[in-house]
């Protein structure tokens, strides 16, 4: 007895640690075990001379170890903070400030900021400058996330339509295979006011898809918005052979303006139904509910309760919906818009593959491909079983003390509860030695896991608090300027006229042009002022103060 009695006393000291950590845990719950553990050990001598009920107390105390030894073995789920915004800002350029949308001032940190845009505005000159220099909603989001530590990971923008995703510094080693497609539905497919944007990546080896979607507008068109959902899912392709389609997914998050309106009531009732958060009476007329309940394509797709006001259409500056006259394109006075909730935020879950049909009498080519496609469905849902994945909405609202629109913001939070495929960065990166622009300085990196590095693969220079993968200061390409070679470790050169002359804190990143993302983050380090240009005259005392001033 002497062996259970180590054995359990083992076993309760490491549970109690990882329990003390566990939140989820009851603290009362712990202390009536350990109390009622500690009454079993005083016992257990007195059951010597009782070999019959001896052993039935080993049985139990096999059970409980057997309970333990599962629990202690069950895969560790690690969660993340996702932050979505859709808002269809209607032309207007941003606002002052954007803290309340991200919710900065919440004690829960979030790991992933992910913002859809609609209707930026889009006129010839201000999209060319915009390509070329960012835009000023990209502005605005990465100066307000990067001195709190996010990065801009991956962005697009077609026409109106601009889909950013950001994560925080410490996520952007595991964030991979990120790739970014669009589809025009407007105007017959030729123009890009209305359709599809979408950037998919691999978060920690889970495959993520993000779609952000204007479709058609006004009432009558609800079945042309399902259609045009339906065409972009069918025509957006990415380079991968596990995931070339959205749906291929683990996880696909489709949000947007997606236009949807309220059938049937009229304007009295659908605003007194408003104006006494009788939300849920709107909820059986409100298009996209409706249309899912007949349309397999939308079905597998979950949405949160819409227990928020509508969100379009507004008076600008205003929380007042539409109150102004709308005139036709023929003069004629037109309808005040219909409040409804256009903007919406969904998700889908991968379903598990189904097998396929059995049919003795088609034994041909297709019924053998059929085979082997099930078969790699089967495969991916076992990496399923061994990875799960579970989301779940902690909130789903808008903000309406934003009026430069007369659509108003959508906000919906996430928790991704998953266990990480990997978690050792492919490269690990360094500086050597103390590094100034007064002399040459060495990268040192090894490769820890293989990938398909590359001849176009750089490693960047960029300060503490860099905004974005292109925001770097200087770069060095990892081939052409190799100087030493080992098993171990690679040295890259980096000139001295490429450094800083002011210094200051910095960050080395390895980026692969295969991946098209940052494989390795070395840790800041510091870049003294350059000595030779201070006593040279080239650099003022005050330099500092002026940089900050003209920065500023």
């Amino acid at each position: 007895m002497e062996e259970i009695r180590q054995l359990l006393g083992s076993r309760t000291r490491t549970r109690s640690n990882s329990v003390t950590s566990t939140t989820t845990q009851s603290t009362g719950s712990r202390l009536l075990l350990r109390h009622r553990v500690a009454q079993l050990m005083t016992c257990v001598d007195d059951l010597e001379a009782d070999r019959k009920l001896r052993e039935e107390v080993a049985r139990t105390l096999d059970g409980a170890l057997m309970i333990c030894g599962k629990r202690a073995s069950k895969p560790k789920q690690d969660r993340f903070r996702l932050h979505m915004v859709t808002w269809n800002v209607a032309t207007a350029e941003p606002p002052d400030n954007v803290s309340s949308l991200l919710r900065l001032q919440s004690p829960k940190t979030t790991d992933l900021y992910v913002i859809g845009l609609q209707e930026v505005k889009a006129a010839p000159l201000k999209f060319v400058a915009d390509l070329a220099f960012e835009d000023s909603w990209s502005h605005l989001f990465m100066n307000t996330l990067a001195p709190l530590g996010y990065i801009k990971v991956s962005s697009i923008r077609m026409q109106g339509l601009l889909l950013l995703f950001f994560s925080r510094l410490e996520h952007i080693p595991f964030i991979r295979d990120i790739q970014v497609s669009y589809t025009r539905t407007g105007i017959y497919g030729y123009w890009g006011n209305k359709g599809g944007v979408s950037i998919r990546l691999s978060f920690y080896g889970h495959m993520l898809c993000f779609l952000n979607c204007h479709l058609a507008a006004h009432m009558i068109y609800a079945k042309v918005r399902v259609e045009e959902f339906e065409h972009i899912l069918g025509v957006q392709a990415y380079s991968s052979q596990k995931c070339p389609h959205i749906l291929d997914h683990k996880v696909v998050f489709w949000f947007g303006d997606l236009n949807f309106r309220i059938a049937d009531h009229g304007m009295h009732f659908v605003r007194t139904c408003i104006n006494n958060e009788q939300f849920h009476l709107l909820w059986p007329k409100d298009q996209l509910i409706m249309m899912k309940k007949e349309t397999s394509s939308l079905q597998e797709f979950q949405e949160g309760p819409l227990d928020f006001q509508p969100t379009y259409k507004f008076d600008l500056n205003s929380d007042s919906y539409d109150s102004r006259v709308q005139k036709t394109w023929l003069g004629y006075n037109g309808k005040k818009r219909k409040p409804a909730w256009t903007d919406r935020i969904l998700w889908r879950v991968k379903p598990k593959a189904s097998p396929p049909p059995d049919d003795d009498d088609d034994d041909d080519d297709d019924s053998n491909e059929e085979g082997l496609q099930w078969m790699k469905q089967q495969a991916l849902a076992k990496e399923e079983e061994d990875f799960p994945l579970k989301i779940t909405q902690d909130a789903y609202t808008s903000h309406t003390e934003y009026g430069i629109s007369d659509h108003k913001p959508v906000v919906g939070l996430f928790q991704l509860e998953l266990k990480k495929m990997h978690d050792t960065p492919l490269v690990r990166v360094c500086a050597e030695g103390e590094w100034s622009s007064d002399f040459d300085a060495v990268v040192n990196y090894t490769i820890l896991q293989p990938f398909p590095s590359s001849a176009w693969d750089w490693i960047g220079l960029y300060k503490v608090g860099f905004k974005s993968m292109t925001d770097y200061v200087t770069y060095t390409w990892v081939k052409d300027d190799q100087v030493s070679l080992s098993d171990e470790l690679v040295q890259v050169y980096v000139s001295k006229d490429e450094i800083p002359l002011l210094g200051g804190d910095f960050l080395l990143c390895y980026y692969s042009s295969n991946l098209q993302c940052i494989l390795g983050i070395s840790e800041p380090f510091r870049i003294q002022e350059s000595k030779a240009a201070i006593e040279g005259g080239l650099i003022a005392d005050n330099i500092d103060g002026l940089d900050q001033a003209m920065s500023g």
